[in-house]
C-alpha cells in the first residue's frame, strides 16, 4: 500500500497562490490514479481534482476549474496541485489520495484506498 505525505500548505491572502505537493513511497506510484480532496471545518471532505496514471485524463471540481492545476511526476513519485487566484472559500485541509486499483480517475472519497495526513490551506480576505 502506498504512503502519502502532503506539503506546501500555509496562509495566503485572497488572490494569492500556493503549490501543494504529495510525495508517495514505494516503487508503484505510476500504477495509482491520484486525487486531491479538501475538508473545511464542519463540512464533508469534497473532491477537488484528479489525474489518471499517465496524466491522460484530468478532472476538476467546478469550484476550482480554471484556477487550480493538478499534475504528476511519476519519476519523482509526486503529485502536485497548483492553486491560483485563491479565495477565502478555498480554506480547508487538503488531502491527497491514491485510488483503488479498479479506479481510472478518483472523483469520490469512496474511490480512495490510501490518504495522506493533510495540509492546511488558509486564505485570508
Amino acid at each position: 500500500q502506498v504512503q502519502l505525505v502532503e506539503s506546501g500548505g500555509g496562509l495566503v491572502q485572497a488572490g494569492g497562490s500556493l503549490r501543494l505537493s504529495c510525495a508517495a513511497s514505494g516503487r508503484t506510484f505510476s500504477s495509482y490514479a491520484m486525487g486531491w480532496f479538501r475538508q473545511a471545518p464542519g463540512k464533508e471532505r469534497e473532491f477537488v481534482a484528479a489525474i489518471s496514471r499517465t496524466a491522460g485524463r484530468i478532472y476538476y471540481a467546478d469550484s476550482v476549474k480554471g484556477r487550480f492545476t493538478i499534475s504528476r511526476d511519476n519519476a519523482k513519485n509526486t503529485v502536485y496541485l497548483q492553486m491560483n487566484s485563491l479565495k477565502p472559500d478555498d480554506t480547508a485541509v487538503y488531502y491527497c489520495g491514491a485510488a483503488g486499483s479498479w479506479i481510472g480517475v478518483p472523483t469520490a472519497t469512496s474511490q480512495i484506498a490510501s490518504w495522506g495526513q493533510g495540509t492546511q490551506v488558509t486564505v485570508s480576505s
